[in-house]
């Protein structure tokens, strides 16, 4: 793309097609929405950033550029792309760290935590939660237990019992406080918490209260969840009976993946 001047205009167009990416990539999985916002950031974006703005301008198309690098990411996850995700990521905290968007550059250590810890690496998902909720700007209790709850499955996977049962107290604690509060950050609700929980309690070798957090979580489940993770997590619970023993809960909730697979692309 040629080179040119932009404004804050530009800069609310390129976070509103983000948010946009998000609510498909939500529905309809990874697969479906990374396409496109891989064209929007190098068709779109990208000429952006060589382009001319003043300097506050700059620095915002830096920060919506990097959260669109993290999502991009994201999706890559979701297609099980890990090579390319984590070269969205590094990219995402490289175009952060120049906005000098700490919030930002946080949320995407975070992101890298939780793909590591879905792979099976404890130490570094620990790692990165850890800088993660330590770089993060003054926290409100939302954003406390948005960071909190990854830092307690990490350290549930890396075997830290202690410090995984401390992190998710901690996190329950911060998300009673939040929801008395008006505001929300990175979609982090109740039923993220259950599914948190359900993450500790299985990483420690409880598989039955494992079980019982994810039918919590359900019950706790609104319009903000996105349809993609109750498709991942019912396939999580559906595992978690049938390492139970118990073949007909399995079946059920496998059935109920079954219903909704070929709606998503994941």
């Amino acid at each position: 793309g040629k080179a040119s001047r932009y404004s804050m205009a530009d800069v609310e167009a390129v976070s509103r097609m983000t948010e946009r990416l998000s609510e498909l990539d939500d529905q309809f999985g990874g697969r479906y929405a990374r396409p496109m916002a891989a064209a929007f950031l190098a068709n779109t974006v990208a000429p952006y950033l060589r382009g001319d703005a003043p300097p506050e301008v700059r620095k915002e198309m830096l920060s919506a550029a990097a959260f669109l690098c993290y999502l991009t990411g994201w999706m890559a996850v979701d297609e099980g792309l890990h090579g390319l995700a984590q070269r969205y990521y590094v990219k995402g905290l490289e175009l952060a760290g120049a906005s000098t968007d700490h919030l930002t550059y946080c949320h995407i250590l975070r992101g890298m935590s939780v793909q590591a810890v879905d792979l099976g690496h404890g130490r570094t998902a620990v790692q990165l939660a850890d800088a993660a909720a330590a770089a993060a700007p003054s926290a409100t209790p939302r954003m406390r237990a948005f960071f909190a709850g990854q830092q307690a499955h990490s350290y549930a996977v890396a075997g830290e019992r202690t410090k995984a049962l401390e992190s998710i107290n901690e996190t329950e604690i911060a998300m009673e406080k939040a929801e008395s509060q008006a505001g929300t950050f990175g979609g982090y609700n109740p039923s993220t918490v259950a599914y948190h929980v359900a993450q500790v309690r299985y990483g420690l070798g409880d598989i039955v209260g494992s079980v019982d957090s994810f039918r919590l979580h359900f019950r706790l489940r609104d319009n903000t969840d996105s349809r993609r993770s109750g498709l991942r997590f019912n396939a999580m619970m559906a595992e978690r009976h049938l390492e139970l023993g118990h073949l007909e809960a399995a079946c059920t909730t496998w059935n109920r993946v079954l219903d909704d697979y070929p709606n998503v692309h994941s």
